[in-house]
């Protein structure tokens, strides 16, 4: 696969990179065991904790820097990639604080004498889309390298700058080679790496079908796996939820990152057909109002997706929906300037046998359905393949809590567009995926949990006792 730098906002071809070749890839694995079995996991967890927070103090030192290869690449507004940056330091120094209490070994109270210990396994291999290019990678580095794992990353094809540039984070702040190593393999090199023995987890953030193509390779070679396939996040709105500011998060959700964001809110769910169509008209006005422009431009509010095919899959999606019978309310059509831009879009009367129903639009397209109870609008929430995330809007919190309760997701905001922080787990269930990252949840994924007990010196071995073995300190009353 070609990695290339293709400006999103010019359609130009800035630079190309060669896959690495089969005996660099090699050479590659090598250096991380030998650093994994011989330094990294042997390295006190201070001496990792000052490199990891070391690598996001460059970080921020070096924002513009860091921010101008997402614009460049995928063509991330400008005060948007500030923010991604900014997010993925954050993420590094959260591990880098709580890693030490996070391996403190966990006593056993119904057994004196264990314990268990966190201890890390060896290489994981992380496969990473483009849509955040920054904000991945950390969700991967920061638990695995203060566990004491080693990291490869194989980036997406179009955000290769940015690959580079995070790799150049640990190397700058003194990491061991092989400690983090970016690879641009194929797909066929990602398929040995996940066979090779050395290898012993494998993290996919992307499609269903390369997620179920990782994990049935990785099944094969019985290898844990964590999987973040995307997400068609439902956006419910109660009849006492406050219009101004639910539309207000409503915009933020569905177009923050140009829409191209797996928990964006992609499915809005309004209670009541007057409520609808004061909403309906709230949220073409601003997305409307969004103005298109080179997002390295501050004053530009839409950008482009990120590619070429980005783009023509979205028209391609919009004209199946049209044709199945969909309304398209604003937008629907390519932005007439050089790059890959697609205008906001609003699609509603969507029919249950409409493709677009089950689908998930990845831009900056949302889908906007009208309800007439709050069982329907939960109904309506869950009839997805995907269960990522969701958020319920209300002027009563307990109410959001007992309808949030009813969302088949991995996370559910009330309030609030589904979002990120380091100490909040990420992951969903059905086709979203498996697996947590961030918080301790993500720390704990890729570990082996020892159990250590230690008996008393000279301890009888364990003794038969009405048909079951027993043992002096784990007897029960």
């Amino acid at each position: 696969m070609p990695y290339q730098t293709i400006s999103p906002a010019t359609g130009e071809v800035v630079r190309t990179f060669p896959d690495i070749s089969d005996a660099e890839l090699e050479a590659a694995v090598g250096q991380a065991q030998a650093t994994y079995e011989t330094d990294w996991r042997h390295c006190a967890v201070a001496d990792r904790a000052r490199i990891v927070a070391a690598a996001a103090a460059t970080l921020r030192e070096h924002a513009e820097e860091y921010a101008g290869y997402l614009t460049l690449e995928m063509g991330k507004w400008i005060a948007e990639a500030r923010a991604e940056v900014s997010l993925s330091a954050d993420i590094l120094d959260y591990y880098a604080a709580r890693a030490e209490r996070y391996l403190t070994p966990q006593p056993i109270a119904e057994a004196p004498g264990s314990i268990v210990e966190t201890l890390p396994l060896g290489i994981i291999l992380g496969v990473e889309p483009w849509n955040f290019p920054y904000y991945q990678l950390a969700r991967v580095a920061g638990p695995q390298l203060m566990v004491g794992n080693v990291v490869m990353i194989k980036h997406a094809g179009n955000v290769p700058q940015s690959a580079l540039a995070f790799a150049r984070l640990f190397q700058t702040v003194g990491a061991p080679a092989g400690a983090y190593t970016n690879i641009f393999a194929s797909i066929d090199q990602v398929a040995r790496l996940i066979d090779d023995p050395r290898v012993r987890g494998v993290t996919v953030t992307g499609s269903e079908r390369a997620g179920a193509a990782v994990a049935e390779r990785a099944g094969r070679n019985l290898k844990k796996s964590v999987m973040e396939l995307g997400g068609s996040d439902p956006f419910i709105v109660l009849e006492d939820a406050p219009i101004e500011p639910t539309l207000d998060n409503a915009l933020w959700g569905r177009m923050n990152n140009t829409g191209q964001s797996c928990v964006a809110a992609k499915r809005f769910i309004v209670i009541g057909k007057e409520r609808g169509a004061v909403f309906l008209k709230g949220l073409a006005e601003r997305m409307n109002a969004l103005r298109t422009g080179d997002p390295a431009d501050p004053a530009t509010t839409l950008g482009p997706v990120s590619s070429e095919n980005a783009m023509n899959s979205l028209l391609r999606q919009i004209a199946a929906a049209k044709a199945a019978g969909a309304r398209v309310v604003i937008g629907g059509g390519r932005v007439e300037r050089p790059g890959f831009y697609v205008e906001a879009t609003i699609l509603a009367d969507i029919s249950r046998d409409n493709p677009v129903y089950t689908q998930e639009l990845f831009g900056p397209v949302a889908s906007f359905y009208v309800v007439d109870t709050e069982d329907e609008a939960v109904t309506l929430a869950n009839a997805t393949p995907f269960g990522l995330g969701g958020s319920v809007f209300t002027g009563d919190l307990d109410r959001g809590r007992r309808v949030a309760a009813r969302i088949d997701s991995g996370m559910v905001f009330v309030n609030h567009p589904t979002w990120t922080a380091p100490a909040l787990p990420f992951g969903g269930i059905k086709n979203s995926g498996y697996g947590r990252e961030l918080s301790d949840l993500g720390f704990g994924e890729f570990v082996n949990r020892r159990l250590l007990s230690v008996s008393p010196v000279g301890a009888p071995p364990p003794q038969r006792r009405s048909g079951r073995l027993t043992h002096f300190h784990l007897e029960t009353p």
